[in-house]
């Protein structure tokens, strides 16, 4: 899936503090995907930006707090 402008599709690493989003889809390899899922991060999940610094941000997930690296946050696409 690419994401396409005007389809409302983000990579979680953009979405702005205080937002809500739905995850739409994870991406990366197989073992990237089984560490996200493990920590919650399922398709229709919503997660919302807490916090955030310049290494990472800080997410709320099924009522719980995770913090994530940047890089890991553009593995996630939200809608």
């Amino acid at each position: 899936m690419s994401i396409k402008k005007g389809d409302g599709c983000m990579l979680l690493s953009m979405v702005s503090l205080g937002e809500i989003k739905k995850i739409k889809e994870l991406r990366g390899k197989d073992s990237v995907k089984s560490h996200l899922q493990s920590l919650g991060f399922l398709p229709g999940e919503n997660i919302e930006v807490i916090a955030e610094n310049p290494s990472g941000i800080i997410l709320l997930i099924k009522s719980t707090r995770i913090a994530i690296n940047r890089a890991m946050a553009n593995k996630i696409v939200v809608e």
